[in-house]
């Protein structure tokens, strides 16, 4: 038995190619909707484009300030270059702070940080007609403004004063528009 596992062991290394396989092919600069098969790479497969979803990002605000730091202006680019922008669909901005300050000077600041991110962004080009501002305040944090012990969380609240931007493609705006009109038609009832 051993002889034969033996003998099957070094008929299957003979079979073996030991020659160095060719390296693989360079990548090309511009993304290609067809890719060589792994197998027979002389075949072309077709690869689908990714489908664009709708953005979800945030710009901070690190100091307590109202002010837009090179972060955030880096955040800001960052979304104005995006496929998303350049779709053309509804903005929504949503600004946010820490628990510090009481409820009604936290909402005026949510909204001065909201406001200018609106503001720099129409200074951009992005049509103000896109821009829906939204101010909440401490009522939404991410993290915790305090430890366990009750002492500040200076990092939980610098991650709480931010702006999420959210950016919807106008497809999917259209497409429920019209699922709430076909909604709308069958259940209105019919009077002859």
């Amino acid at each position: 038995m051993r002889l034969l596992f033996a003998t099957t062991a070094v008929l299957a290394l003979a079979g073996c190619d030991r020659r160095e396989p060719p390296p693989p092919p360079e990548p090309t600069p511009e993304a290609s909707p067809t890719q060589a098969s792994i197998i027979r790479p002389e075949i072309e497969v077709e690869r689908p484009e990714p489908e664009l979803e709708p953005l979800e990002a945030s710009v901070t605000f690190a100091e307590a300030g109202g002010d837009l730091s090179a972060a955030a202006l880096e955040d800001l680019k960052t979304i104005l270059e995006s496929p998303q922008m350049a779709e053309g669909g509804a903005i929504v901005l949503r600004g946010h702070t820490d628990s510090t300050g009481d409820d009604e000077a936290n909402l005026r600041v949510s909204g001065r940080r909201a406001e200018m991110v609106r503001d720099w962004l129409v200074e951009q080009g992005v049509a103000e007609e896109r821009i829906t501002v939204i101010a909440l305040g401490e009522q939404r944090p991410i993290a915790p403004n305090a430890k366990l012990d009750g002492s500040p969380d200076e990092a939980g609240r610098a991650a709480n004063r931010r702006v999420d931007v959210a950016i919807a493609l106008p497809d999917a705006v259209a497409d429920e528009a019209e699922e709430d009109e076909a909604a709308q038609s069958h259940a209105t009832p019919q009077v002859h």
